[in-house]
Order: structure tokens, then sequence, then C-alpha cells
């Protein structure tokens, strides 16, 4: 199993700025990508920073995509894009998290644009596609129980490959022994997770610990904890 680490050396990104990620796992590989930090997106003007990653996972491969977390300050402008390409032997872990302002910190977001969007194929036809939208006038709004309560870090973790059934019985256990909110469902070939805090160390604790004990469950492969987690 190979670990592949990710190095933003402009230490953020703001208005404007474009950054894109490609991964391909070819048959037969197993690696994990993260990054060696946190990703942190700063105030923009008017035009948005924009993050585009594309994974592929083709033949039998085992991609584990488990970047660290996305912190969005106050008046960011940021549109993320996620698109994954899946073979029908493949396996794949992919996560994505954003904290809003750093609570130790004292920051709140009250005001900006944020746009998330995934999209995942398998075998070349789509067969999920989601986002998640907030702009200028709804961040006053996010604090209703329909929205988003009191949660300042959110997190989607996406899990394809064999035995769904077992597997979402397995992660709905992890799910409950965790100190934060998450939840567990299967969308067609894919187990969709949601996972929420109402701060980023509290999501970055319980993600630590889903990962733990469902790679556990998987068995040999790059789905466990990364390093850089750790560092």
């Amino acid at each position: 199993m190979t670990e592949t680490v990710i190095v933003n050396s402009s230490g953020g990104i703001a208005g404007g700025d474009l950054l894109e990620i490609e991964v391909v796992a070819l048959d037969n590989a197993s690696v994990a990508v993260t990054t060696q930090a946190a990703e942190k997106v700063y105030k923009a003007l008017d035009r948005p920073a924009r993050i585009r990653t594309k994974l592929k996972a083709c033949g039998t491969a085992k991609l584990a995509w488990l970047p660290q977390e996305t912190i969005v300050f106050n008046q960011a402008r940021i549109r993320r894009q996620t698109e994954i390409d899946l073979c029908s032997g493949a396996e794949l872990i992919a996560l994505e998290w954003m904290v809003l302002g750093r609570t130790a910190c004292g920051e709140k977001v009250v005001s900006g644009h944020i746009s998330d969007s995934w999209r995942i194929k398998k075998d070349g036809h789509l067969i999920w596609a989601d986002g998640f939208r907030v702009s200028d006038e709804v961040f006053a709004q996010l604090h209703r129980k329909a929205l988003l309560s009191n949660w300042k870090a959110l997190g989607t973790l996406i899990y394809f490959g064999p035995s769904l059934d077992t597997r979402l019985r397995a992660l709905r256990e992890i799910a409950a022994s965790l100190d934060c909110c998450c939840a567990a469902t299967i969308v067609g070939a894919i187990i969709v997770v949601r996972v929420a805090a109402t701060a980023g160390s509290d999501l970055r604790r319980g993600l630590r610990s889903l990962l733990d004990q469902f790679s556990r469950e998987l068995g040999s492969g790059p789905f466990g904890i990364p390093k850089m987690w750790s560092c």
C-alpha cells in the first residue's frame, strides 16, 4: 500500500485561485492520497476560489481519498467539485470535510459563498450526484434545525466496493459509537456517510474513530487513518 501526500505550497487559496487534483489508480493498485495540512479558503472580494478533484479507480484498484479538512473563513467564496470514475471491480473510500471557521479562535462565518458538488460514475454511467450551496443571504438562516442547526464542521464519506449491506451494518454500528453526529445509507451502488460536529476538532476525532474501525472491517487495503493526520 502506498500513501501519497499532496502539498499546496501557497498556504491556502483565495478568490480567483484554481486548484486542480487528479488521481488515477491503475489496475491492482492500492493507494491512499491525503494532504499535508488543512486547506484554507480566505476572504474573496468577488471571484470564487475553485477546487477540482478528479479520482479514477481502474480494474481492481483500491483507492482512498482522505484529505485533511477544508477551513472556510468569513467572506470566503469557494466552488469545490469532486468527480469520481469507478470500474466495477474497484474499491474506494472518498472523503471531503469542511469547517466553517475555527471554533477555538472564536471565528464565525456569516457571509460568503460555498458550492460543494459530487459526481460519481460507474463504468461510465452517472450513479450519484449531490450538491451543497450556501450564499450570502442564507448564512443568517443556517442555525435553523432544518438546515445546519449548531453544526460548524461537516463531512461526506463515500464507500464503493463489495458486500454493501454488510458494510452498511458495520458503519451504522460505528456511527452509534461516535461522539459526533453520523448517519449512513446506501444510494444505488455506493454507501453515503454524513458526519457533523460543532467544531473541527470534534469532527476530526469522529472521523479518526470511524476510519480506524471501518478499515478493520475492510481488511487489507489503504483505508485506515493517513499517517499525515498525526503530523
